[in-house]
């Protein structure tokens, strides 16, 4: 399935950019990664916890290189991409535009706090490993790292978890 799920209902941040509502979902960007990713490794597969290890390190650093690894260390070890990077880039391509369809070209580009990408990702990552198959769970967690790594870039007031000496 390629296509982004929809509520219908929409949130507006003060860029005016615009998410599906996030009230029901949980807030995965809340909860102790450190902890949800020895959780992971212990019972699950360490393989499959390194994502999480990554984006818990980055809410400690601010540092978008944590973000970085994330992504590589899911693709590498979980997806069905034959291991390749660039059907991963491919697929994010396709989610980007899944996402131009259903909120508008660059909508993402105005402005979206880091911690709702986060979450999203964090979300979107366990539901991927639950199997569920609604919508493309591994390419909308590469996806939503992408676009905060972007928004650590561009728009670092919108980084909540900059620290002074971190890399954007």
């Amino acid at each position: 399935m390629s296509e982004i799920l929809d509520s219908g209902n929409r949130r507006e941040f003060a860029s005016g950019a615009v998410r599906d509502i996030q009230e029901g979902k949980g807030r995965c960007d809340l909860m102790a990664l450190d902890v949800v990713a020895d959780y992971i490794q212990q019972f699950m597969a360490p393989d499959f916890a390194a994502p999480i290890q990554y984006i818990s390190k980055f809410q400690e650093t601010g540092d978008s290189n944590h973000l970085l690894d994330a992504i590589y260390s899911f693709t590498i070890n979980q997806i069905n991409w034959n291991r390749n990077h660039y059907t991963m880039l491919l697929e994010v391509s396709m989610h980007f535009e899944d996402g131009a369809k259903k909120y508008g070209p660059d909508n993402w580009r105005k402005g979206i706090p880091v911690h709702c990408y986060i979450n999203s990702a964090v979300r979107h990552y366990l539901k991927f490993l639950r199997g569920d198959k609604d919508e493309p769970h591994d390419r909308a967690f590469c996806w939503n790292i992408v676009c905060a790594i972007w928004t650590c870039k561009h728009k670092p007031e919108l980084n909540e978890y900059k620290k002074e000496n971190s890399n954007v």
